[in-house]
């Protein structure tokens, strides 16, 4: 009956003071909490004027109105009933205590706001796969992937740092389960290690607001790296010649294996370890030597190029130029050489410079500017050598035309004349021309043409030539007339005078030796004086030989030399020398011509001997003497197949063909 009572009377006191203005009401409600998993939570709850049944709620269902709340273990309510004081408290707090509160006064109908709480689940420490040491190759890209799981409240944050520093380019991922719950979360870290990062330490660390320090987890890289090559030279500033070592080192995970040298991309043969001695040249300057080091994860190498010093070394040589006169010319030459060596241009025999550097320019050439033109290069350093290479400017223009020394000639007997042709390009023809006529090559009655190569002349002339004008059997004419020589080519002609000096007859006199010829219609044994003077009328045949035994003494009579020393001796017999007066006269004649006149005496044929004209005056078949320079006749001529090399000085004998050797003869043995 008490317990009856007691409520009742609870009511009443509530009903009096509500009608004197006093009606239940919160002083304090709950608010949202978030508490860490395994600590204690507490809600607070307080009422004015209401001293009836006070109960909590989670979720919608009610606890229970008593104090100690039986049935939840865990929970229980605190504070000052009479005060109003009705306080919810959680230890320890689980994760199913995460809900919505309310704090109800069921007899006078109020309920507070919900509240809600919140628990918060720390990380585990995180997992990297593959830890506590990652095997990584060196430069190739790789992912370090760390994972957390667990039932963490709110999910964790992965982070990575590398001593102390927190590395950037990491993905984040989630994996929910089923119910939509987080299972577990990871983050991949990309990278590209270097053989530097053998043995660094990376870690992940797991932060959330249930662990803001968060919980790390380290691991250690372990690179397997191809070969870290250095390569040195000692001493790398070398004179050519010199002897250099060069020293490869390296450091590799897994060890080396092998080395391989080359040098400008060509293997070393033999080079197999990590040192390699060579001696210097220039080319070590431009090709460099290389050091190949190998081991299982792969290889890698490292080349140096030494400085060598050496002298220049020509790698384009000037060309030659031929240039039309008035236009310009440019020589260019290229030389290497360490240190760079000063190139200078100069015209050989003239120490003059006329450029500097690698081009010589010049404009508008003229014949005067025609020669060798020399690149030189200079030594950089003492004790280097220098070098030097030319090239010919040939300057394109009309002929020059010079006319050479030509010796005086008799009358009646053979003459030459000469003149000196360059010009470049080569001229087209070169042309004789007297008063009655002209050739350019072959012969015309008495005028023969022969071109030979010129001598070595003054560098850039152009091809150079001499033109001989053969005369036999001169006649007065020729020594007062001029003839001249005429060259021409694409650009121009040019030409010269030249004249025919006339040397007057020398005559000698001294007993002489009469050689009779067999088979002569004519069988004196002596002659008069006018046969000693060479005159017309003598019927005595004459050979003249051209022999070098023949000279002008200084007062310019001709005298004789016995080159047999007298082995021929010929006793009774008088010997008489005629040049150019005997009938036909001249000491060369040509063959037998059409355009000769009526009753031209006939000669003698060499011709199935020697094929040509023999340059000599011929006996006639019927003489009957032959009379000798000197005491020494000969039984047979033979000419030589060509008149031979022009003269070129003025001390040409005055017998044209004299200076050059004269064929071998049989002796003729005589006895009188």
């Amino acid at each position: 009956t008490l317990r009856m009572l007691v409520p009742a009377l609870l009511v009443l006191l509530f009903c009096l003071r509500g009608r004197a203005g006093l009606s239940p009401h919160f002083l304090q409600q709950p608010e949202d909490l978030v508490v860490l998993l395994g600590d204690e939570a507490r809600l607070p709850c307080a009422l004015g004027a209401y001293w009836g049944l006070v109960q909590w709620t989670k979720d919608g269902l009610a606890l229970g109105g008593e104090r100690d709340l039986p049935g939840w273990s865990r929970y229980w309510i605190s504070g000052n009933a009479a005060s109003g004081q009705h306080d919810l408290h959680i230890r320890p707090v689980e994760i199913e205590d995460q809900a919505s509160y309310e704090c109800q006064a069921t007899q006078a109908g109020l309920r507070s706001r919900r509240a809600q709480l919140h628990v918060l689940v720390p990380p585990e420490a995180p997992q990297v796969l593959g830890g506590p040491f990652v095997s990584l190759v060196a430069g190739v890209p790789a992912n370090v992937t760390c994972r957390s799981r667990g039932d963490a409240r709110p999910t964790p944050e992965l982070l990575w740092f590398r001593d102390g520093v927190r590395l950037d380019g990491a993905t984040f991922r989630q994996t929910l389960l089923k119910e939509g719950t987080t299972g577990s979360v990871e983050s991949i870290l990309s990278l590209t290690p270097s053989s530097h990062d053998d043995g660094a330490i990376l870690v992940c660390r797991a932060r959330s607001q249930a662990l803001p320090a968060g919980k790390d987890t380290a691991i250690t890289l372990s690179l397997q790296y191809p070969p870290v090559v250095t390569l040195s030279a000692e001493p790398q500033t070398v004179q050519e010649g010199e002897k250099v070592t060069f020293l490869c080192q390296a450091t590799a995970q897994p060890p080396v294996t092998g080395y391989r040298w080359a040098k400008g991309g060509s293997p070393v043969l033999g080079a197999r370890g990590p040192m390699l001695e060579v001696v210097a040249d220039a080319s070590f300057l431009t090709a460099p030597v290389s050091c190949e080091v190998s081991n299982a994860v792969g290889s890698a190498n490292r080349s140096t190029a030494l400085d060598v010093r050496f002298g220049p070394i020509l790698q384009a040589k000037p060309k030659p130029l031929s240039v039309d006169v008035g236009e310009d010319a440019s020589f260019s030459c290229v030389w290497r050489g360490n240190p760079l060596p000063r190139v200078t241009w100069t015209r050989r025999g003239d120490a003059q410079v006329l450029a500097s550097g690698p081009t010589l320019r010049l404009l508008a050439v003229g014949p005067e500017d025609a020669g060798d033109y020399v690149c030189r290069a200079g030594p950089g350093l003492s004790g280097l050598r220098g070098g030097a290479a030319e090239a010919r400017l040939t300057v394109n223009a009309p002929p020059v035309v010079t006319a050479l020394h030509s010796a005086p000639a008799f009358l009646r007997g053979p003459a030459r004349l000469q003149c000196l042709v360059f010009a470049s390009p080569a001229p087209e023809a070169v042309v004789w021309s007297w008063d009655e006529g002209f050739l350019t090559a072959g012969s015309r009655g008495r005028f023969l043409v022969e071109t030979f190569p010129a001598p070595e002349g003054r560098g850039g002339q152009g091809p150079g030539l001499i033109s001989v004008l053969h005369i036999s059997g001169t006649q007065e004419s020729d020594f007062s007339r001029g003839f001249n020589c005429t060259a021409r080519n694409r650009l121009g002609e040019g030409g010269t005078q030249v004249s025919l000096g006339r040397r007057a007859s020398a005559s000698f006199s001294k007993q002489k030796n009469l050689v009779r010829i067999p088979g002569s219609s004519n069988g004196s044994s002596s002659r008069g004086p006018e046969e000693e003077t060479g005159s017309s009328k003598d019927q005595g045949p004459i050979v003249h030989t051209d022999h070098g035994d023949l000279a002008l003494d200084e007062d310019g009579a001709l005298e004789t030399k016995d080159p047999t020393n007298g082995y021929y001796k010929v006793r009774g017999v008088s010997v008489s020398l005629s040049l150019g007066e005997a009938p036909g006269g001249g000491l060369f004649l040509p063959p037998s011509s059409p355009l000769g006149p009526p009753g031209t005496p006939t000669f003698y044929d060499f011709k199935t001997h020697v094929g040509i004209v023999p340059p000599c005056r011929l006996y006639r078949a019927k003489a009957g003497y032959l009379t000798t320079p000197h005491p020494q006749a000969f039984t047979s001529y033979i000419k030589p197949t060509s008149f031979g090399p022009p003269d070129l000085a003025p001390s040409t004998p005055p017998f044209p063909y004299a200076a050059f050797p004269t064929p071998s003869h049989p002796r003729l043995q005589t006895h009188v």
